[in-house]
């Protein structure tokens, strides 16, 4: 006579294995959402890289995706070249960065712009040497919203042409009775690229001696 194993409750009341959720997501649905993104990421906005990596990380304490950290390390060190290669496609152009110094190199001028988000009743800007001391002041009077362009021959007030060199410029916006500063944009021709760490960007070296981040470019000139 055939007798059969007693079955224990925990075999009767054993839950069911589970599957998964639609909205769950998995490896692959995560590394397609990633690639989508930085095909489609913007060179000229580093901060919001810097985002999305602030999300990887987080990304990567969720259980069952350590295997992940290699496949991250190699999409950076691509992503990197990525961006290199942008960046040194840039090397001898002239671009507009967002600065307040600019460097008179010699018979040349400094020239710069201005966005204003709205019309003004005046717009000036200050020339300013290294101790502080106003050089020149050029009044460019009632300007409409947009892109506003100046220029400085490197002369004074006086009609003295400086040395070559760097010098401070500063803009003041007159609207309704009210005067504020506004940020500037200076012309620059890009010599060099310095790379950095992953994450941190890498620095523009500009004519003059000049270095700052890429994210500082405004607009590409020529």
């Amino acid at each position: 006579m055939t007798t059969t194993s007693p079955i224990a409750d925990s075999d009767l009341f054993a839950p069911p294995p589970q599957a998964k959720r639609n909205d769950e997501l998995g490896q692959s649905d995560f590394l397609t959402l990633m690639i989508t993104q930085f095909k489609n990421q913007d060179p000229f906005k580093p901060m919001e890289n810097g985002e999305f990596l602030g999300q990887l990380a987080q990304f990567s304490t969720v259980s069952g995706i350590d295997s992940l950290n290699t496949a991250f390390a190699g999409l950076s060190s691509a992503i990197q070249g990525e961006q290199t290669l942008q960046a040194a496609s840039l090397v001898g152009h002239k671009v507009l960065a967002v600065t307040d110094v600019g460097y008179l190199e010699p018979d040349g001028s400094i020239n710069g712009a201005i966005e204003l988000s709205s019309s003004a009743s005046d717009v000036q800007v200050d020339i300013l040497d290294e101790t502080g001391e106003l050089l020149q002041t050029m009044r460019l009077g009632q300007q409409s919203a947009g892109l506003v362009s100046f220029s400085w021959d490197g002369r004074t007030s006086a009609g003295d042409l400086v040395n070559p060199g760097h010098y401070r410029i500063e803009a003041r916006v007159a609207r309704g009775g009210q005067v504020e500063g506004s940020p500037v944009a200076i012309e620059s021709t890009i010599n060099s690229i310095t790379l950095g760490q992953f994450g941190q960007g890498m620095r523009l070296n500009l004519n003059g001696g000049l270095s700052m981040p890429l994210a500082q470019v405004y607009q590409i000139v020529k």
